[in-house]
Formats: structure tokens, C-alpha cells, sequence
């Protein structure tokens, strides 16, 4: 049984983060680990078979303060979806950090995935 747990914890600078996320990625049954909330200060664990309040407490010993908030069962998706979302191309939207569109080129019944990239600080250009 796949479940989702978030647990707030007390995060004082980058590497507080740091070690909260390689804290609860080594817990046993660990899929995945992010961190969530406004501050960052939220760590959401998605896990098989995640002793929830062990984590709690292991996050408390090496942060300080970790307070178990929610843990929920995770549905898995139906196999009808999966087959309409293979013939569909991949959709991701536009985040305000990348000011162009993913673009998307079908090349015998598969999508090819191109991104324009701008570089922040190009190099300077010399004039002959």
C-alpha cells in the first residue's frame, strides 16, 4: 500500500533541508522525497510501507523539531488512462522561470521532446 506522509520540520538554512531530505530518503520502502510549503519546511514522503512515525522521530533527532502532519493512502491510476495518455503528447505547462513552451515533433507515433534554452550570461561578442 502505497501512502503519502508530510511531516513539518524545523528548517534553519539550506543544509537543514539537506539533511532532512537524506534523513527520510533513507528510511526503508522510501519512493520518493520532497520538500513542500511556503518556507520549504514541509518534507512529503511517498513511500510502500513507511513506518510514519519512525520517520517523525528520526527527522526530530537530527533537526531538532518534526511534527508528523498527514499520512493518506496514494491511489494508483486506472489502466484505461495510462493507454489514452500514450497516444496523447506529454503536457507540461509553462513555469514562469522558462519563458517559452516545451515544443513537440511527431516522428512515426512517438513525440520527441524540444526545449528552447536561453542562456542567462552569454558570452560576450567581439567585434572584428
Amino acid at each position: 500500500m502505497k501512502q503519502k506522509i508530510i511531516i513539518k520540520v524545523q528548517v534553519r538554512c539550506d543544509k537543514c533541508r539537506s539533511k532532512a531530505m537524506e534523513t527520510a530518503a533513507a528510511a526503508d520502502g522510501v519512493i520518493s522525497v520532497a520538500l513542500d510549503g511556503e518556507y520549504k519546511d514541509k518534507v512529503v514522503v511517498i513511500g510502500d510501507g513507511v513506518d510514519a512515525a519512525d520517520l517523525a522521530i528520526q527527522l526530530n533527532k537530527k533537526l531538532g523539531h518534526a511534527s508528523l502532519e498527514m499520512v493518506e493512502e496514494v491511489q494508483e491510476n486506472v489502466g484505461n488512462e495510462n493507454e489514452d495518455q500514450a497516444t496523447q503528447p506529454p503536457s507540461s505547462p509553462s513555469s514562469p522561470t522558462t519563458p517559452y513552451p516545451p515544443c513537440y515533433y511527431q516522428t512515426s507515433g512517438e513525440y520527441e521532446l524540444f526545449r528552447v534554452v536561453i542562456d542567462p550570461q552569454p558570452s560576450p561578442c567581439t567585434i572584428m
